[in-house]
């Protein structure tokens, strides 16, 4: 299948218009025509290769939201018409202990991203959602509840799970005490789905100028985490704590905000942290961890719920051909919450 997107032909190079080919179906593919694609950080990260790790051209975008248009003889969940999803992962090894469980993020064999991972018939690096077509095999195709509008719900696929995951990881319900740490793509998103669940949400953030924002959002108070006193009074305040910010910063201030058995999760940082003086840690049984997105079926369940409870990212649509400016506004976290693509678009930009 011959297809067009925007990739970068080198780590200093803009994205730009870029002609090549999608796997034809094999029996248990689900060939999709994208409507909508998120942009996440992860998505300059890997075009500029920050992570050191991308081979070019470079075709980001793992927020995918789209029509079937064709799939293979061996299909049996989706047909012509549906609207479907794909997230971060387009494969893994599937017999693994981690990929029983529906764990497939944490195969032990490593998932396929749905970038810059191998694509095994043209064993090339796989091409991501700036694009017009996919072509994915069944099992790592989500399903579009009815009612969601399409074209926000792209950010679910990598915002969503990954604020979702932990959550339910760490059993959130009905009056949890929930703080967020960051109010960008990911804390937005964590606001929101802590709130419809019944948790007590707090947003932590350097001063009270997002008050209004993170309440509007769904929040229910605002801690200033530079206000030393308050910061203070609120020691062992917190069940669990999701830490979304996305660049090195210092955890120690939050861990004595957590109650006994409380955690931090971080979900946004790659890379090291500071160090964590563990005094606190031993004397409230509380804990420091990560969560990497979700698996298929948690996926899934994420949206789900977020059908059932009507639970969306703000969003501001752009077009293809604006998705320079977009990086260099995501750099100075100049959006309010996350950019879609309307791939619609495409075909102007290119």
């Amino acid at each position: 299948m011959q297809t067009i997107g925007y990739a970068a032909q080198s780590k200093d190079s803009v994205l730009a218009p870029f002609s090549f080919e999608r796997r034809d179906l094999r029996a248990g593919d689900v060939a999709i025509d994208i409507l909508y694609c998120g942009v996440c950080h992860s998505d300059l990260h890997h075009a500029h290769n920050d992570w050191g790790n991308t081979v070019y051209p470079a075709v980001p975008g793992h927020e995918i939201v789209g029509r079937v248009s064709a799939v293979g003889e061996g299909v049996t969940r989706y047909a012509v018409g549906d609207n479907v999803a794909v997230g971060c992962m387009v494969d893994s090894c599937q017999h693994c202990d981690q990929c029983d469980k529906g764990e497939e993020q944490l195969c032990r064999n490593g998932f396929t991203g749905t970038y810059g991972g191998h694509d095994p018939v043209f064993d090339t690096p796989t091409r991501g959602g700036y694009s017009k077509h996919i072509v994915v095999r069944e099992e790592f195709v989500l399903r579009v509840p009815n009612g969601l509008d399409l074209s926000r719900v792209a950010p679910l696929l990598c915002a969503g799970i990954t604020t979702y995951s932990p959550l339910k990881s760490w059993n959130v319900q009905p009056g949890s005490r929930v703080g967020v740490v960051g109010l960008g793509g990911l804390g937005h998103m964590a606001v929101k789905l802590a709130s419809a669940m019944g948790a007590h949400v707090t947003v932590l953030s350097r001063s009270d100028a997002k008050k209004a924002d993170a309440m509007a959002l769904g929040a229910d108070a605002l801690l200033v985490s530079s206000d030393p006193e308050a910061m203070a009074a609120a020691a062992s305040q917190f069940d669990l704590i999701i830490d979304t910010v996305p660049v090195e910063h210092d955890v120690q201030p939050y861990v004595p905000l957590l109650d006994v058995d409380g955690t931090i999760v971080l979900v946004g940082q790659v890379g090291p942290v500071g160090e964590v003086n563990s005094i606190p840690l031993l004397f409230g049984r509380r804990r420091v961890a990560g969560s990497l997105i979700g698996g298929i079926a948690e996926t899934q369940e994420m949206l789900d719920f977020c059908g059932e409870k009507n639970v969306l990212p703000d969003i501001e649509m752009i077009r293809m051909d604006e998705i320079n400016d977009a990086y260099e506004r995501l750099v100075k976290a100049d959006v309010r919450y996350r950019f879609v693509i309307d791939m619609a678009s495409l075909d102007l930009a290119a």
